[in-house]
């Protein structure tokens, strides 16, 4: 962990975010993305889209404490018990922002043609205003945001470089959605993962 790196707040209406760059140096963001590459559990769900199933555009992987379950359409990811890797990350991550971590859903951005499409994490599991970590690793992307309620406001565009930490917190998740577009010219893969603390297990929409 790059004690050095400090945050940058990133003023936009009715959101708290922060962005540490080089949260990890270097030399330790391609030590811990190759381990993740080579170790974490990795797959590609099918989820339902206007009557068919397709496979959504991306791997992932679903790692936290015993119990914390997570559904969405239709798909029921139990955890995995955590790596010593992921549980490393953890504790470095909490320890910076002062929050508390019980999971960790990681996606695996193979090249440019995966993708998430525009969607918030509001689900109620997360309370009214959940903190969200995420952290960047491998290949540069970008990162959108756009306001839920006030299309007048610029689209918000961040390139997440490897080792970048994005903290979402406050109320971003009722007011802003995200997505990570494709990037057709990108042919390397990036991981990202977004640490959250589950309150209760529920039925999830399904985030294409």
């Amino acid at each position: 962990m790059n004690t050095d790196s400090k945050p940058e707040f990133i003023e936009i209406p009715k959101a708290e975010i922060c962005l540490y760059r080089n949260f990890l140096h270097d030399w330790e963001a391609q030590r811990v993305y190759q381990e993740l590459i080579e170790n974490i559990a990795w797959q590609q769900d099918l989820i339902k889209f206007y009557g068919r199933k397709i496979p959504i555009p991306r791997l992932t992987a679903w790692y936290g404490d015993e119990g914390v379950s997570y559904k969405y359409s239709g798909i029921l990811m139990q955890p995995h018990p955590w790596t010593e890797i992921l549980s490393q990350l953890k504790t470095w991550i909490e320890n910076r922002i002062s929050g508390k971590f019980n999971s960790v859903l990681l996606n695996q951005y193979r090249n440019g043609n995966d993708s998430v499409a525009w969607h918030s994490d509001d689900e109620p599991e997360l309370g009214k205003n959940p903190t969200i970590a995420s952290l960047s690793l491998g290949v540069s992307r970008k990162f959108e945001m756009r306001s839920r309620s006030q299309p007048d406001i610029d689209k918000l565009e961040i390139l997440l470089n490897s080792g970048d930490l994005l903290i979402m917190s406050g109320d971003t998740q009722q007011n802003w959605q995200h997505q990570i577009p494709k990037m057709r010219k990108v042919t390397e893969s990036r991981i990202n993962l977004t640490f959250r603390s589950i309150i209760v297990s529920i039925d999830r929409v399904g985030i294409l």
